[in-house]
């Protein structure tokens, strides 16, 4: 899949062509997951690394297989809960993936998975401070995201939704407000998102691009959904680059009769 010649841009200092970030956890082989990162066209992977790490045996083969992909590798610290655990793990990754990028995630509560505020903010703020592109997931809190911000982070990630929920957008006013907001900053919206036109509702909004992973993962078909969201965020970027129409309360239509000469009176 070809990303639109317009459709280009740039995180933590590399361009990339597809604004679709994939997972690679809970796909029903690495078969499966091979293809279904080939027909979403991303570019980005991200790897869990408190759950699989290549230097161990258990974890060779699927590394082997992600590292033949040739994509960008954004290693996260999910399952931490704790500034400090997080901040140690980044380091673990920055050393095992040779990388400086890493996903933030610090979980505040094990039910909801919601990220912890406070952690997430202190965890950036040293992360940034020792050399790593941080992508920090997040809710939709507006405050939340401008400490991000403010203490450096390459990309906010607000929530849709809980993770793994699949409900799409839970508060689209919140996500527009942080786009509106932030101008600037590189938002990525990240889990909560089931279907593609999810993806496409959200990039429409003016978000930079969407991560993913069980939408596709757990699909019926990963293959063919991978490729589905694929188009939605690509179909969602270039809505938002057309700038819609602005809504109205009352209607208008599209073919004015008063003043045609077709016009006929009763």
């Amino acid at each position: 899949m070809n990303p639109q010649p317009d459709s280009r841009w740039t995180v933590a200092g590399v361009e990339l062509g597809s604004r679709l970030l994939l997972g690679t956890a809970l796909y029903p082989s690495l078969q499966v997951l091979g293809d279904a990162v080939q027909a979403s066209g991303t570019e980005v992977l991200t790897v869990g690394l408190r759950r699989l790490q290549p230097e161990q045996g258990g974890g060779n083969t699927f590394w082997q297989r992600i590292s033949a992909m040739g994509k960008h590798i954004l290693p996260n610290t999910a399952g931490c809960h704790s500034a400090q655990e997080a901040i140690t793990l980044a380091h673990m990754a920055r050393e095992i993936f040779n990388t400086a990028w890493i996903k933030l995630e610090v979980v505040g509560d094990d039910y909801t998975l919601q990220p912890d505020p406070f952690g997430t903010v202190e965890a950036a703020t040293v992360l940034a401070r020792d050399g790593f592109q941080v992508f920090a997931y997040t809710t939709d809190d507006l405050v939340v995201a401008m400490r991000l911000r403010d203490a450096g982070c390459a990309a906010i990630m607000p929530w849709a939704a809980p993770i793994g929920t699949g409900r799409g957008p839970i508060n689209p006013g919140a996500l527009a407000t942080l786009r509106q907001r932030l101008p600037d900053a590189v938002l990525v919206v990240d889990a909560g998102l089931g279907k593609p036109s999810h993806a496409a509702q959200v990039m429409e909004l003016g978000f930079d691009a969407v991560l993913l992973n069980t939408a596709v993962a757990q699909a019926g078909d990963p293959v063919r959904m991978a490729r589905a969201f694929g188009l939605a965020v690509q179909s969602g970027r270039a809505a938002f680059e057309a700038v819609p129409i602005a809504e109205r309360v009352s209607a208008q239509a599209s073919t004015p009769t008063v003043g045609t000469p077709f016009w006929h009176g009763a």
